[in-house]
């Protein structure tokens, strides 16, 4: 079985000479599908740039990221944003919710993007499942922290993307609402036959992944 998810001698470098910082330094990584897998490391490691990679936003040096065993970097920038939108969900600490649209809006709003019809009985399926269907016509700045998460993990499980790509999810959530979002996102990931990477610095969270991914100075060290 091949993995979904799969870096290929991955370099990111920024700056140049002695003062040159590697933050992907020769990676090779492989994420299988349906796993949920913690991606942990000290600040400056690189895991968030390494993440950015997997998802398409940021391009390599050199050396290739495979989804479906597709080298997503040999696509052309329009291309590669239909792909990354049509197989990709992300999830991030700052929630990135548009504040004009209510909470029913932000959640469709990559389905509509792509052009595609909404499966409402899909769509308020999740809702119902992350407890929202009372918030669908509140516009994010009335909304909790913790709302706020709910409802860009519902935007991220929408579109019914492959993968989902989470950074810190949990940073601005205090610890009884960071266990329940970890706790929905890894239910709902597994009840839509999703493949969960996540990046955090809990420990806690990443005990509850399938599997631990260390990075240390832009090498994984141990997976």
């Amino acid at each position: 079985m091949k993995p979904i998810l799969e870096t290929i001698d991955l370099v990111k470098y920024y700056g140049s000479g002695s003062s040159v910082v590697k933050a992907i330094d020769h990676t090779d990584l492989a994420i299988w599908r349906g796993e949920f897998t913690a991606i942990v490391g000290r600040s400056g490691s690189g895991k968030s740039t390494l993440l950015h990679m997997l998802g398409g936003l940021d391009r390599p040096d050199s050396g290739k990221v495979l989804i479906e065993g597709k080298d997503i970097f040999k696509l052309k920038e329009e291309r590669l944003a239909v792909f990354r939108r049509r197989k990709i969900g992300f999830v991030f600490q700052s929630y990135n919710l548009v504040p004009s649209l209510n909470v029913w809006e932000n959640i469709v709003l990559p389905i509509g993007l792509d052009g595609r019809k909404v499966d409402r009985e899909f769509v308020m399926g999740i809702i119902r499942r992350i407890g929202m269907e009372d918030k669908l016509h509140a516009l994010p700045s009335t909304l909790s922290g913790g709302q706020q998460q709910r409802a860009a993990i519902a935007r991220a499980l929408a579109a019914r993307p492959a993968i989902i790509l989470a950074d810190e999810p949990t940073g601005n959530l205090d610890s009884k609402n960071e266990l329940d979002v970890i706790s929905l996102l890894k239910s709902c990931v597994s009840e839509y036959g999703q493949t969960l990477v996540m990046i955090t610095h809990d420990e806690t969270i990443a005990q509850m992944a399938d599997r631990m991914i260390l990075i240390e100075d832009g090498k994984v060290v141990s997976a």
